[in-house]
């Protein structure tokens, strides 16, 4: 990956947080890593666990952020909300897509974006 795309990466994921946190959000944990992958953004919703996928482009040109989470990713977001479970059975988990546009600092927050259809 480029420096300039986490640069992108890193601004999309601070204004995604920072609007997650106006909303009432408590950040729960940032690049969280486990064995299946990362979680962008681990944050808590009342009494659910949000992962947030966050997408960020500097244009619409080729498309829109949260097009980029396409079959496989969903996969990934899938296999990391299982994980999670296993850590904190007790919780709901939700999975969210933060798509942020970059040179109108606008934010879509697509909440329970991806679920499991199984």
């Amino acid at each position: 990956m480029t420096k300039e795309r986490k640069q992108l990466g890193k601004f999309g994921e601070d204004l995604a947080l920072e609007y997650l946190l106006k909303k009432g959000y408590e950040l729960k944990g940032q690049n969280v890593k486990l064995f299946c992958g990362e979680i962008d953004l681990l944050m808590k919703d009342h009494e659910t666990l949000v992962i947030c996928e966050v997408k960020t482009k500097t244009s619409a040109d080729f498309g829109l952020p949260q097009e980029e989470v396409d079959f496989f990713k969903k996969k990934k977001l899938i296999q990391l909300g299982k994980a999670l479970w296993q850590i904190y059975p007790s919780h709901h988990i939700r999975i969210d897509v933060l798509a942020v546009d970059e040179k109108e600092k606008k934010i879509d927050h697509i909440v329970n974006a991806v679920e499991d259809q199984h």
